[in-house]
């Protein structure tokens, strides 16, 4: 049942356990949408009165109510999180109408992986699609994240045999000679973000588990020359920090069966730029050494390769992470006036 007035809007829900599910604990969710949306939200039982600004806002959070009630009746998760995704995701698209698809989903050991806009749901088509894929964006894209959970999702479901993890271990003139242990000590702390990944869907045990029997490795890129790998979902992360010689050679590194993400943010490219006395045949000065620039410029007519560019809109973050980088924009922009 549905009444309006204004711009206010009842919805009755009939499933009392599912509608606290969507409520949130101590109605949580419908604190921190009220306060990234501006509308009001109270609830009697089973009903959901809606307070909002426009008769347009009234309209979207009624359906966004409605898509995320769907959601949790197929057996979907949902948190604050999604829930203000998925807002997000309405305003910039009205005539959204597949907020939350169970195809656009990810099933890892300890947890199901949903893409929370458009560009993560293009992400995960490309990966069912493609053998490799070129995926290039700011941080807080996902696009690691989501690397790491289809990798899970496709060891657990036995499609690949083995994980391989690798990224360039030299950023602003820090080598790996210079750092203490041994090569897999050395650039674990490069690795952190791909390890915390895997920590998240898997667990810990299971983690050590699966890097003592082999089945997850961790691939300094120097040692990965002359290898042939079968089976095998392969994720180069920070990419943008490769040279020509080591992208072109982590790519010929693919064998049968095997899959491979290819991740980086092409303005935090810490490789020095070319200089007249470096140059070699093809290149200019000032140009960019970058594997990953050069890639993208060599490959791109290549149909069996997938591309996807993540832009700032597609950071997902808390909303007031999200506040207070405006209010860093708008100052730095009132600088330069």
């Amino acid at each position: 049942m549905n009444t309006k007035t204004s711009f206010t809007t009842t919805l009755t829900f009939d499933d009392p356990g599912i509608a606290q599910e969507l409520f949130g604990p101590l109605e949580y969710h419908l604190k921190e949408l009220s306060q990234y949306s501006g509308a009001n939200f109270s609830t009697k039982g089973t009903e959901l009165f809606i307070e909002a600004n426009s008769a347009e806002e009234q309209e979207q959070l009624a359906f966004l109510f409605a898509k995320c009630y769907e959601s949790l009746q197929k057996g979907q998760s949902l948190d604050s999180h999604a829930l203000i995704d998925a807002y997000i995701q309405l305003k910039a698209n009205s005539s959204e109408k597949d907020l939350f698809p169970q195809a656009n989903s990810l099933i890892t050991p300890r947890k199901t992986i949903t893409a929370r806009n458009n560009s993560q749901r293009k992400f995960l088509e490309l990966i069912r699609e493609k053998e490799m894929i070129f995926a290039t964006g700011p941080a807080g894209t996902g696009k690691s994240y989501l690397a790491v959970a289809a990798a899970v999702s496709m060891l657990q479901s036995k499609r690949v045999k083995k994980i391989i993890l690798t990224r360039p271990a030299v950023e602003a003139g820090e080598k790996l000679g210079f750092l203490p242990g041994d090569m897999e000590e050395k650039i674990n702390p490069y690795l952190r973000p791909l390890y915390d990944a895997l920590g998240d869907m898997l667990g810990t045990a299971q983690l050590i588990a699966k890097q003592e029997s082999g089945q997850i490795e961790v691939a300094p890129l120097a040692f990965m020359r002359g290898r042939t790998l079968n089976e095998a979902f392969l994720i180069l992360d920070e990419a943008q920090n490769t040279t020509r010689e080591q992208m072109k050679m982590f790519l010929t590194r693919m064998g049968y069966g095997s899959r491979a993400i290819i991740t980086g943010d092409l303005t935090q490219i810490d490789l020095p730029p070319i200089h007249v006395s470096q140059l070699q045949e093809g290149e200019k000065k000032g140009e960019t050494r970058s594997g990953l620039v050069h890639a993208l410029k060599l490959l791109k007519n290549i149909p069996e390769i997938g591309f996807i560019h993540f832009k700032k809109s597609d950071v997902v973050r808390h909303p007031l992470v999200g506040q207070i980088v405006d209010a860093y924009d708008i100052y730095d922009d009132s600088q330069k006036l």
